[in-house]
């Protein structure tokens, strides 16, 4: 089995991305891992080492953030999507994929096997974001957790074009062909009792979007699962790699 390193910057449609192919070449599924909002390839530090003894795994950085060039393109998950698509395909990476997506990179990959039902074979999501968050949950919370959410929106989109990521995934929703496996973590920081139950319910209802899928509460992580309890990410990848 060949081991595979390659670092590169990608020329999609009007910017050039940065990205990193790693692992073993055993004629498995890429793994492709999206960070969440305003974070970039580093936020899989913890774990991706792990899980490039099991498949070769894609880390790349979303246009304007870590080593990508800026877009012109607005900063909604359907561009997000396409980018990711564009340099997979000029980075000749062929499918089928297993995606990964932590926090808002599991609104992208949501995204991305729906419009690209064929080219995916499994999907995790960790600590994804529900597409009813703001609805269901941001207006549960504290006047001063509100604030402080969206005083956040300042590294790439902003809180509207965030908005409308959550409302582009509610309306291209559909039931999924694939496995997935939902991870929950466990142990919010400023949550309360309440919050967090209903947290986990959110995150269990992700898993209507298929008739093979799994939840899993990381019962010691806070939202970053990969760094609280990295084997559960770790886990739930390999057994996607298994099934498939």
């Amino acid at each position: 089995m060949d081991k595979v390193t390659k670092e590169m910057f990608v020329q999609i449609s009007d910017c050039k991305l940065y990205a990193k192919l790693l692992g073993e070449n055993n004629g498995k599924p890429t793994v492709v891992l999206d960070a969440g909002y305003g974070d970039f390839s580093k936020a899989w530090d913890s774990v991706i080492g792990d899980i490039s003894k099991l498949s070769t795994v894609l880390i790349y950085d979303r246009a304007g953030l870590g080593k990508s060039e800026t877009s012109s393109n607005p900063r909604t998950s359907r561009e997000m999507v396409k980018e990711l698509r564009e340099l997979l395909f000029e980075a000749k990476i062929k499918p089928p994929y297993i995606l990964v997506g932590h926090s808002f990179g599991g609104v992208n990959m949501r995204m991305f096997a729906t419009e690209y039902q064929n080219e995916v074979c499994g999907l995790v999501l960790v600590d994804s974001t529900p597409e009813d968050y703001r609805e269901r949950f941001l207006l549960t919370m504290s006047q001063d957790f509100q604030q402080a959410y969206n005083k956040q929106f300042v590294y790439e989109g902003n809180y509207d074009e965030f908005m409308e990521s959550l409302k582009q995934l509610k309306e291209t929703r559909i039931e999924l062909n694939v496995p997935i496996f939902v991870l929950s973590a466990g142990k919010k920081a400023h949550y309360s009792k309440e919050s967090q139950e209903l947290w986990n319910e959110l995150q269990r209802e992700i898993l209507e979007i298929s008739s093979d899928g799994e939840l899993v509460i990381a019962e010691n992580s806070a939202h970053f699962i990969q760094k609280d309890e990295p084997e559960v990410v770790v886990a739930a990848i390999e057994k996607l790699i298994d099934l498939i």
